[in-house]
């Protein structure tokens, strides 16, 4: 049983799949640092002032408001829909990114299938082209 694990464990997909996993990871902090250490802060100075990280809407008559988002959650029940907001432009941005990234290596992966064409089976097609046109 071991044997069979670590054949499983060391096959390419596995490997690939987990490099994938650590790099989507680190990709994932280094987004939401943009998001919220670049994005929204600019987003707050183009709307007055706002940080849409501290936006909630208190359940529970005990939260206090005017609060941070992180100690009105200590204090109650809280909706954050500003830390919603926020995730949500983490997800747009990484989607983004990523079919940005998928299309370029598609049309990468497009220029060397063309570039692979075997010059001999083009002067094979090209010389039966050739026989064809002459019977006609």
């Amino acid at each position: 049983m071991l044997e069979e694990f670590k054949k499983f464990a060391l096959r390419g997909n596995v490997v690939d799949l987990a490099v994938g996993v650590v790099i989507g990871a680190a990709f994932g902090a280094i987004v939401t640092s943009l998001v919220q250490d670049v994005i929204m802060p600019m987003v707050g100075a183009i709307t007055g002032g706002l940080d849409f990280s501290n936006y909630y809407l208190p359940l529970s008559s005990k939260v206090q408001t005017g609060l941070a988002y992180a100690e009105a959650k200590k204090q109650g029940a809280v909706i954050g829909y500003g830390q919603f907001i926020t995730v949500a432009l983490n997800f747009l941005i990484v989607a983004f990114v990523l079919f940005v990234v998928i299309r370029a290596m598609n049309q990468l992966q497009r220029r060397e299938e063309v570039k692979k064409e075997d010059p001999a089976e083009v002067k094979l097609l090209a010389e039966i082209r050739d026989l064809l046109a002459a019977r006609r």
